[in-house]
């Protein structure tokens, strides 16, 4: 089992850090390769019926998450458009990219705030730390992602991680 995600708010920037029994190598292709992103990325009840990886320094990740569970309500059917445009990699250790909230055809939406995100790959004696340091244009910017839900929806998103590369482990 994983250890528990810890956060951190400064300001206008959000720390998450969780531990994963995993190899670094692993834990960094889960985040590279669609077919990793495909079984966990997103909260529980949400599937990603589109994910293009282009992963590369200026390639750009673009995808659909869509609820597919009907006991989520008004959430049901609906989709969330994301991209993220690569600026920095380091295999294994960093990926840094600006996060966006897009339409089906990969553009922009203005009226919601981006994210400059940094995430590190550190080895640990029992895996993998992971620490994704989120960095918004303002404190208010942060503050409205936050009251969208999003810590309970990364929550979930890094349990399913846990238990995807739990399973590949197991079958590996």
């Amino acid at each position: 089992m994983t250890n528990q995600m810890v956060s951190t708010v400064e300001d206008k920037v959000l720390i998450l850090e969780r531990e994963f029994n995993a190899p670094r190598e692993l834990v960094f292709q889960a985040f590279t390769q669609a077919e990793h992103l495909k079984h966990w990325w997103g909260p529980r009840g949400w599937a990603l019926p589109v994910c293009h990886v282009d992963f590369r320094v200026g390639g750009v990740w673009h995808y659909c998450m869509k609820c597919e569970d009907k006991n989520q309500g008004d959430y049901y059917g609906m989709e969330s458009w994301g991209k993220a445009v690569y600026s920095e990699i380091v295999v294994p250790e960093k990926i840094v990219y600006v996060d966006f909230f897009s339409d089906a055809e990969g553009n922009e939406a203005e009226n919601m705030p981006s994210t400059r995100v940094t995430l590190t790959f550190i080895e640990t004696e029992t895996g993998t730390k992971l620490i994704n340091r989120g960095e918004y244009a303002s404190a208010e910017s942060l503050q409205q992602v936050l009251d969208m839900g999003m810590m309970e929806g990364i929550t979930d998103t890094w349990n399913r991680l846990g238990e995807h590369l739990e399973s590949i482990q197991k079958n590996a």
